[in-house]
């Protein structure tokens, strides 16, 4: 008998978007079991294609659907739809044993609905949380209260939660001890360079090999772009810092602008999304050292790519970081230490080759995308 997956929460498969979509495109794209069906929601633009199953290939299914909603409140209502919608294909087609798995918090109480249903065709719904929503900056006192609430009445009804970071697990298992966890962090596979004119994708983005400090991840407050932006503005490096993010329509982005004022900075390069895997790559392999500002959540897709390919990697230092890169990478923290770890490339240059080794065995070793799907084969028994 076929297994049926249902990956609900993700904006879809292919977006090009987030952490997320990334996690889902390899996710999908290595499970290669020929029992197993996958269907993964997918945020429709157009509401003709609202409840729309269309099958992408041999096991995969992408379930569209459509919500009348923008902001923060779209991928709410859009996980609620999902979710309830899988629950009554799975009833209308008498699926049995199917995995529901929800990625991030937003059903809330909605979740202890239909324990009826779920019972009666054995479906168990595994969760996870992603990072700690309620220490994320970009939300006010009241949505941080609101997903707090979540993810308590959340994990209680979930069969499994799912940590992407060992710090979630810690979190989880602390404030949750009767609640079942299991810790599988997102993975990475070093893309091949072979036959590709790196030159050209340089200069397509106007940046010389060795000759830049590299950042790359969603413009939020979180992700300590500020802090970075001033520090490398008081430093003395001789080197460019680009940012790679979402930067069109980003109100944060205008702000982090106006209060750095680091366009007077002619070292300073803002690209808008570089969702290319091939040109992205190529932009990390030629950097001269990459800087992780990211504080809250757990294994992240940017640094584990990074990790796989950019020798220095300096990052910002939470233990969702360290659990990770280990004695791999540099911290930095308290106002000063990104300054003096940037002035001082006479050490950089030294410890490169000893940091790019270490970084690279820890991917290889842990998080190769073989790895971490045959963790989830083991779950979706």
């Amino acid at each position: 008998m076929k297994k049926n997956i249902f990956i609900i929460g993700a904006r879809g498969y292919h977006y090009n978007y987030g952490g997320w979509e990334t996690f889902v495109d390899n996710l999908v794209d290595n499970y290669n079991d020929s029992n197993t069906n996958i269907y993964v929601s997918e945020l429709a633009s157009d509401k003709n294609n609202d409840k729309k199953l269309i099958k992408k290939r041999k096991n995969l299914y992408i379930y569209s659907f459509y919500v009348n909603t923008k902001g923060s409140a779209m991928m709410f209502f859009y996980t609620i739809k999902a979710y309830f919608n899988a629950l009554e294909y799975i009833k209308k087609n008498k699926i049995h044993d199917a995995y529901i798995y929800i990625l991030g918090l937003k059903l809330g109480p909605l979740l202890a609905f239909k324990k009826n249903l779920r019972k009666k065709y054995n479906i168990r719904v595994y969760l996870n949380p992603d990072g700690l929503e309620h220490l994320r900056d970009k939300w006010n006192k009241f949505v941080k209260c609101c997903f707090l609430m979540s993810e308590w009445s959340m994990v209680k009804h979930a069969d499994l939660v799912v940590c992407d970071g060992l710090g979630i697990e810690r979190y989880m298992n602390k404030k949750y001890p009767k609640v079942r966890t299991t810790y599988i962090a997102y993975g990475a596979n070093k893309i091949k360079l072979d036959n590709v004119d790196e030159k050209k994708i340089l200069d397509e983005y106007n940046i010389l090999s060795n000759n830049y400090c590299l950042m790359v991840g969603r413009c939020v407050p979180e992700n300590n772009y500020e802090l970075v932006i001033k520090e490398f503005m008081k430093s003395k490096i001789d080197k460019k810092l680009v940012i790679i993010s979402n930067l069109s329509g980003s109100d944060y982005y205008k702000e982090l602008v106006r209060i750095t004022g680091c366009d007077s900075d002619e070292r300073i390069i803002f690209i808008d999304g570089v969702y290319d895997k091939v040109k992205l790559t190529c932009i990390r392999k030629n950097a001269y050292l990459y800087i992780h500002g990211h504080s809250v959540g757990g294994t992240n897709p940017s640094l584990l790519e990074s990790l796989s390919i950019t020798d220095i990697n300096v990052l910002y230092d939470v233990c969702f970081n360290r659990d990770i890169a280990c004695d791999s990478a540099l911290y930095f923290k308290e106002s000063g230490s990104l300054t003096k770890i940037l002035n001082n490339t006479k050490k950089l240059d030294r410890e490169k080759e000893k940091l790019g080794k270490k970084a690279h065995d820890i991917i290889e070793n842990n998080f190769t995308w073989d790895i971490i799907v045959n963790k989830y084969k083991e779950i979706f028994k």
